[in-house]
This record gives C-alpha cells, structure tokens and sequence, in this order.
C-alpha cells in the first residue's frame, strides 16, 4: 500500500544508529545532541529500542530531557542486557522485518546516525520505500565527521552508471550538525515518485 506522508508535520522521527559507540567521542556527542534537538523541537523519538551503543546514548538524551521515547525489538534480542527499560513505551516483535515496518508506520521521518550493516540496511531500505512510493517520508543522514561521504559517493556512481535517477538524490537530506539536519527535513521536497518498471520520458 502507499502511503503519502509528504505533507504531514513532523512528530516523530525514527532514528537509524549503531549498537556500539564508535571509536570518537563526537559519534556519542551527536547522538545526544540529536535527542536534545528531538524534544525542543516536541518531537518523539521512535527507535530500535537498544540500550546499547549510540542506541541508549541518543534514548538516554532524549529522556533525561523529558521527551518521548518509543522503541521497536524483536523478540530475538529483547533480552535484558539489550531491551532499555527506560523507554516511555516499548514493542516487542516477533521479527527484524516487523520492526523495520512498525518503525516505518509509526515514524513521520527518518534519520540516520553514523552505524554498522544494521543501519545501513534500515536506511537504504527506507529510501528503497521512498523510492516506490511506498512511503513519502523525509530521509537525513547525520553527516557526523563525515561519516556518510562514502555512501554519498557511491549513490553518485549509481546515477553516473544509470542506475539511480537523478532527481532521486531529493529522496535523501544530509547535515553535519543535528538542529541543521533537523531543519532540512522540514523543508525537504521529495521527488515525484514513478514506478520503477517506467521508462523515463525521451
């Protein structure tokens, strides 16, 4: 089913991260600047529901500020050590693919921080989505010491190699501080969603 997001008011923003904390301090600083940002902003926090790595620094910042806090596991790994306790509200799922889709339903925009294999796999599906028309939802990456540049390059080999559109590279906003990333995704403009098997106009 598609659902057409582009004109709902941001309140809550699901955000993508890593479990571990990296090994800078400015990934776990820009975490919890993130959550700051989140809640002076009334904005709730949907996420995977960790209480590890720069899971639990960014839940941890935004509930010492008094926001809201939502997290998606699976059953898998809801064990005490990796479930946070603190969470205003918790969903325990049976699967990594009923996350990403309760996550994505309940999220009016997303973000991620810097991660590993699981976050890039949430945040490139998530554009996939956009991308078809699944969803029309704002996309940042936290460009957190330039953390995503890589990945920016990569997406520019895809359009060079005709393989992205171009206009495409609108489904995705990228900032090197919170507030500046935070502000982009409200003014984000999504592109015009075609289905994929569409040739484009000569």
């Amino acid at each position: 089913m598609t659902v057409d997001s582009a004109n709902v008011p941001i309140r809550r923003v699901c955000v993508f991260c890593g479990s571990n904390r990296g090994n800078d301090a400015r990934y776990a600083a820009d975490a919890a600047e993130l959550g700051q940002a989140l809640v002076r902003r009334g904005w709730e926090l949907i996420y995977g529901g960790g209480q590890v790595g720069l899971m639990e620094v960014l839940a941890d910042a935004v509930l010492a500020q008094g926001g809201t806090v939502t997290g998606v596991i699976p059953e898998m790994l809801a064990t005490k050590e990796l479930l946070h306790t603190g969470a205003t509200r918790m969903h325990v799922v049976a699967s990594m693919h009923a996350r990403k889709a309760l996550m994505a339903e309940l999220a009016d925009a997303f973000v991620a921080l810097p991660g590993g294999f699981g976050t890039f796999e949430e945040t490139l599906e998530m554009i996939t989505w956009g991308q078809l028309g699944i969803h029309r939802k704002p996309l940042g990456l936290l460009d957190t010491l330039g953390f995503y540049q890589p990945l920016v390059r990569f997406i520019e080999q895809a359009v060079s190699a005709g393989f992205i559109r171009p206009e495409q590279r609108e489904l995705l906003v990228m900032a090197d501080s919170p507030d500046m990333l935070l502000d982009r995704l409200t003014r984000q403009q999504l592109p015009s969603v075609r289905k994929w098997i569409q040739p484009a106009e000569s």
